[in-house]
């Protein structure tokens, strides 16, 4: 904290009374205190602080969200010797940039961790833009490409997702997740494992394996909608013909994704009147 200044006199220099003198400003600024004009430091922010910076462009942040993020490795605050998180300036922008990323493109935490790691900064977070026919043009929400090919132990799976074992079990169940045995045990791919966390953050609000069977449901839908459009250029033998079916498909999920996320946040609107 910095300490108070001594009063002044109308011109503007230390009063004799109690002013201080050029002696007394050397000694402060030995003792290693900044100087009057010195720019002021970026101030760290706690996590409350940060949620409430936050919170007039996303409306739906929290406390527990911004910790999730930490617990997927996307974010790496300050910590004081006490445990509090402490969040500077460029802590804040790579937040921000996620949740932009997250509400604007849709991305899967492990997209974003690839786009962040390539060094995508907030300033180059992009809105949909133009195509030469002038149609929008969507970022893929996902790859409908195959992955890289990584499975994942039950294990490895609980351990990264912090989902507990029944609620895996449960999501097994309800046909939400399926993994795949090898050996005994069972492995999920990439985006299973990104499933499991999305839900296990449900979880934290009540949400049941049970309650899943309406997503697993309305994607169901909505892939074969998208198949029945595609599917002559899908099973084209012209490999150039079905590498565009396959960026038109991902384009199409993406403005789905988008007019699904609006119908949503339209309804919500209307509980909260």
């Amino acid at each position: 904290m910095t300490a108070a200044r001594a009063p002044q006199t109308a011109g503007g220099s230390a009063s004799a009374g109690g002013g201080e003198g050029a002696s007394a400003r050397s000694s402060r600024a030995s003792a290693g205190s900044p100087a009057p004009d010195a720019p002021p430091r970026s101030k760290s922010l706690t996590i409350g602080a940060v949620c409430k910076a936050l919170r007039s462009e996303f409306p739906d942040i929290s406390i527990s969200k911004i910790r999730y993020l930490e617990d997927q490795k996307l974010l790496s605050p300050l910590r004081t010797p006490g445990g509090y998180r402490l969040y500077t300036p460029g802590d804040v922008a790579r937040l921000r940039t996620i949740l932009r990323m997250q509400r604007d493109e849709f991305l899967p935490l492990r997209v974003i961790r690839q786009e962040l790691a390539a060094g995508r900064a907030e300033e180059t977070t992009l809105a949909p833009g133009r195509a030469r026919d002038g149609g929008r043009v969507w970022r893929p929400s996902v790859s409908v490409r195959e992955g890289s090919g990584a499975l994942y132990s039950m294990d490895d799976v609980l351990a990264e997702t912090k989902a507990e074992d029944k609620l895996v079990r449960e999501l097994e169940e309800y046909g939400v997740v399926k993994g795949e045995l090898r050996g005994g045990v069972r492995y999920f791919d990439e985006t299973e494992r990104e499933i499991i966390a999305a839900v296990t953050e449900l979880a934290r609000y009540g949400v049941g394996g049970r309650n899943l069977r309406v997503f697993r449901s309305s994607a169901d839908r909505e892939a074969n909608l998208l198949q029945q459009i595609l599917a002559p250029a899908l099973r084209s033998r012209n490999a150039q013909r079905r590498k565009e079916a396959i960026e038109a498909l991902e384009n199409l999920a993406a403005v789905a994704t988008h007019l699904k996320h609006l119908l949503l946040v339209r309804d919500l609107r209307k509980i909260v009147r």
